[in-house]
């Protein structure tokens, strides 16, 4: 059964009431479009303890492969963080134990070196302090242990990059739950000291019209022994 340490005062939580109706009906309407399959790819090296930053409405733990021995999803949105229950318990009672938890990316709820791994899935975007938020997932990932990441990132190409400043600096971040399309997560991890491997840019979707978000990066981080 599916567990979850939460309280209706918590003081971690982050409420966007309006962003988080309009993602939990988008999200589950990309998936048929490649974002399971992505989500796939992402979470298929995974073993052992896993901490997801930012679990959002749990569409992740469907996928966790069978060497992963528990996840706890922390998530400071409320009523993300019930859609993640839910989840939650169908991982749970198909042989996946999850564990939901309120809390923020900055300041993780777990103890130091308690995780052999951390996921990072379409979150750094929107957190308050992304390189504070890095630096937690290093705090409570044991030695040697590695972050997989799956984020919409810094486009490669000048103009876009500009086109992501602009939009940045002006309404996304107050529409889209605190969004922001230029950051380079890559840069942050490798600056927390991480060594950032098997990177792979491309966009997503990979039909229609350009945006702001569409460049996506996938990869793999991992901490020193």
């Amino acid at each position: 059964m599916a567990r979850t340490q939460d309280s209706p005062d918590s003081s971690t939580d982050l409420r966007r009431p309006v962003f988080s109706r309009v993602y939990a009906r988008a999200s589950e309407r990309i998936e048929p479009a490649g974002m399971a399959d992505l989500r796939r790819e992402l979470l298929a090296p995974l073993r052992g303890r896993v901490v997801e930053v930012g679990c959002g409405n749990g569409l992740n733990f469907a996928h966790y492969p069978a060497a992963v021995t528990e996840v706890v999803g922390v998530e400071p949105e409320p009523r993300l963080r019930e859609l993640a229950v839910q989840r939650a318990g169908e991982a749970s009672a198909a042989g996946r134990p999850v564990t939901v938890v309120p809390g923020r990316a900055e300041e993780l709820p777990l103890p130091d070196a308690s995780a052999d791994a951390a996921v990072l899935c379409l979150v750094l975007c929107s957190v308050a302090d992304p390189q504070r938020a890095v630096a937690e997932v290093a705090r409570v990932l044991r030695p040697g242990g590695t972050v997989r990441f799956l984020e919409h990132t810094v486009a490669e190409g000048a103009g876009l990059r500009r086109v992501q400043r602009l939009v940045d600096a002006t309404l996304w971040p107050l529409l889209v739950g605190g969004c922001h399309t230029s950051r380079d997560q890559v840069a942050d991890l490798e600056a927390a000291g991480f060594e950032v491997t098997g990177v792979r840019r491309f966009r997503f979707p990979d039909t229609g019209p350009t945006t702001p978000a569409s460049p996506h990066v996938l990869g793999e981080a991992r901490l020193p022994a």
